[in-house]
């Protein structure tokens, strides 16, 4: 009898999984996942072909590069120990969480049985109703010190915007306001890759963060170079609270910048926030963002700074799509600069 189990096409294999169509078809490149094909040689995704592909986005999740998801696959545990252990880690602090919680609940029950009615700001943490202040600054030239609130900071923050929108300032102030926070310019590229050893050389415990993350990067198909090295050293050392990274992508090729956000996609909700200006469509991929991703647009007008939902026909998002390129594009265009009259 023939399977009467449905037959997605790409885009709906890639809505069912909860990745992008792009990330598809690199598990297809990879021979991750390979695809049956229609009559007119369209992909076609049976059960089969979704379960395999719902077996990589569950590795990927727990934090495995394309190579180690390959080994994985074929039966090879390497790797794998590793990640499940960093996953560990996450539920042990999530039962913690809970176990709090719970405490908590017992106490407020405590109190109301001895004839104590607790605070309403008590219950209204442990419902979760309360959350930290937002961040409000003023806004930097050329917005004229109008006020900004910055929310919940997300695990990744996009901040994007056509040439000489403001983005390298607006990402300079949010560094400033955000309680130890720092800004990682562009001169980490100016004899970055020497600078960055130096560093490397005096700090053991970075260059172990370094050497793994470079692993997991190059397994992931990047091509080690100085930018490279300059971004990671940035993005690895410990201190900075949130950290603000100026044009992430640049002096990176198109599967280095692929492989830098599968990367930092993979670092759990409980990572430092990262913002990222970028105009790289590599980088910031409308189709791939996640509920814990947010987009920060500075328009060409110099109207305020806007946040931007990732869903097609949402304000903004036609101008977000706009202005990104490809990473090809962007590498031709990286020493333009947009002109701007002195400040009077």
């Amino acid at each position: 009898m023939p399977s009467t189990a449905p037959v997605l096409s790409a885009s709906e294999a890639a809505q069912r999984l909860g990745v992008s169509p792009k990330a598809l078809r690199l598990y297809e490149q990879r021979g991750l996942v390979v695809p049956a094909r229609t009559a007119a040689g369209w992909r076609a995704y049976g059960p089969a072909e979704m379960a395999r592909a719902g077996e990589v986005v569950a590795l990927r999740a727990l934090g495995l590069s394309l190579a180690q998801v390959a080994r994985v696959l074929k039966g090879e545990a390497h790797g794998l120990e590793r990640a499940l252990t960093a996953h560990q880690a996450v539920l042990e602090h999530q039962i913690r969480s809970l176990s709090d919680s719970l405490d908590a609940v017992r106490s407020l029950r405590s109190d109301l049985a001895s004839g104590r009615i607790p605070g309403l700001g008590a219950v209204a943490r442990l419902a979760g109703e309360v959350s930290p202040s937002p961040v409000r600054f003023a806004l930097p030239w050329p917005w004229g010190g109008e006020s900004f609130e910055l929310p919940d900071r997300t695990p990744l923050t996009y901040i994007t915007g056509p040439l000489g929108s403001g983005k390298t300032r607006l990402g300079r102030r949010i560094a400033e306001s955000l309680p130890e926070a720092a800004f990682l310019g562009l001169d980490r590229l100016d004899n970055g890759a020497a600078a960055a050893r130096r560093q490397l050389e005096q700090d053991d415990a970075l260059k172990a963060r370094v050497d793994e993350a470079a692993a997991w990067l190059v397994e992931d198909g990047a091509d080690m170079s100085e930018a490279l090295l300059a971004l990671l050293v940035g993005l690895e050392s410990e201190g900075p609270a949130a950290l603000v990274v100026d044009m992430v992508e640049q002096g990176l090729d198109a599967s280095a910048q692929t492989a830098v956000i599968a990367f930092l996609r993979c670092r759990g909700n409980a990572a430092r926030p990262l913002f990222l200006l970028t105009r790289s469509s590599a980088i910031l991929d409308l189709a791939a963002l996640g509920r814990d991703e947010a987009i920060l647009f500075c328009p060409a007008n110099h109207s305020p700074p806007m946040w931007v939902l990732a869903v097609p026909g949402a304000p903004g998002y036609e101008a977000v799509a706009t202005c990104l390129a490809s990473p090809e594009v962007r590498a031709r265009t990286a020493g333009v600069i947009a002109w701007r009259p002195a400040v009077a």
